[in-house]
C-alpha cells in the first residue's frame, strides 16, 4: 500500500504575523517558515501505518517556489521514503491545489491520501474534500483514530455532538485532525539520511491544471486593537453604556 501525503509550507505557528506596509500580504522574509503542523500529523500517521505494515510506501507532496525542497527534505528526515515538488512561485488557492494533487494521485495510484483537515495559513479547510470529489473516491474528514484493514479505513472523527465513526472504502482521502496523534521528534541522522532520498520536482505547468484560482485579495490588514476597559459601577451603568454604543 502507498500513502501519498500533502505536506504545505507556512508560516511557523510560533511567528506573530505582521502585515506588509503596503497592504499587499503578510510578511515571509526572515521570517521562519514550517510545516502545516495539521500535514505533519498526516505524515506522523502515514509512517504509522507503514510501521505497523499496512503501508509499504510513504510519498511526501507539496506545491510551492524552489525554496520548497528543504521543507520536503523535514518531511524525508521524518521518514518518509520520497517526495515531490511541484514548482510554482504562485499562491495556490485549495481548488488548484486539489487539481494539482490530483494529477500526482493518477500518477502514484496511492491506496491512501492524507491532508492536513486545513492549512494554518489560510484555514480554507477545503482542499481535502476537493480531492475527494474530483478523484470521485470517499473521504472522512477531521480523523481523530485511523484503523485500516481489508481494504477499508475506519475513522472516528469529531463532530460537534461528540464523536463519529466512519467506514469508507479504499482508495479515499483522510483528513487529520490535532488529537490523532503527535509527530516524531526529527533526530540528527534521520536529517542526514534525508539528503540521499529521492526528490521529484516538476514544473507546475507540466501537469496540465487548469487553475481553480478565482478568488481575488484585494487588500491585507491587521485586526483593530483592543480598546482600553471601562470599569462599571454597578449593572445600571452597564446597560447605559451599552445602549449608548447601541449594542443593547
Amino acid at each position: 500500500m502507498k500513502i501519498l501525503v500533502g505536506y504545505k509550507r507556512v508560516v511557523d505557528y510560533n511567528v506573530r504575523i505582521q502585515v506588509k506596509p503596503d497592504g499587499s500580504g503578510v510578511v515571509t522574509e526572515g521570517v521562519k517558515l514550517s510545516a502545516n503542523p495539521f500535514d505533519d500529523i498526516a505524515l506522523e500517521e502515514a509512517l504509522r501505518l507503514r510501521d505497523k505494515g499496512i503501508a509499504t510506501e510513504v510519498v511526501v507532496a507539496t506545491l510551492g517556489p524552489a525554496d520548497c525542497q528543504a521543507h520536503l527534505r523535514n518531511g524525508l528526515a521524518m521518514g518518509a521514503n520520497r517526495a515531490i515538488h511541484v514548482v510554482t512561485d504562485q499562491a495556490v488557492q485549495p481548488l488548484t491545489a486539489a487539481r494539482a494533487l490530483l494529477k500526482l494521485v493518477e500518477k502514484e495510484q496511492p491506496q491512501i491520501v492524507l491532508l492536513g483537515k486545513q492549512a494554518i495559513d489560510d484555514d480554507a479547510n477545503q482542499t481535502g474534500q476537493m480531492l475527494a470529489t474530483l478523484w470521485g473516491r470517499p473521504q472522512a474528514t477531521f480523523a481523530g483514530k485511523v484503523e485500516v484493514s481489508g481494504g477499508a479505513a475506519t475513522v472516528t472523527r469529531e463532530v460537534d455532538a461528540g464523536l463519529e465513526v466512519l467506514e469508507v472504502q479504499l482508495p479515499a482521502v483522510i483528513t487529520t485532525d490535532l488529537r490523532l496523534n503527535e509527530p516524531r521528534f526529527i533526530k540528527l541522522p534521520d536529517i542526514m539520511k534525508a539528503k540521499s532520498k529521492p526528490l521529484e520536482t516538476i514544473n507546475f505547468a507540466d501537469l496540465g491544471v487548469e487553475s481553480g484560482d478565482h478568488l481575488k485579495t484585494s487588500h491585507y490588514a491587521p485586526p483593530a486593537k483592543r480598546s482600553k476597559g471601562v470599569m462599571v459601577k454597578d449593572v445600571a451603568e452597564l446597560v447605559s453604556a451599552l445602549k449608548a454604543k447601541g449594542l443593547v
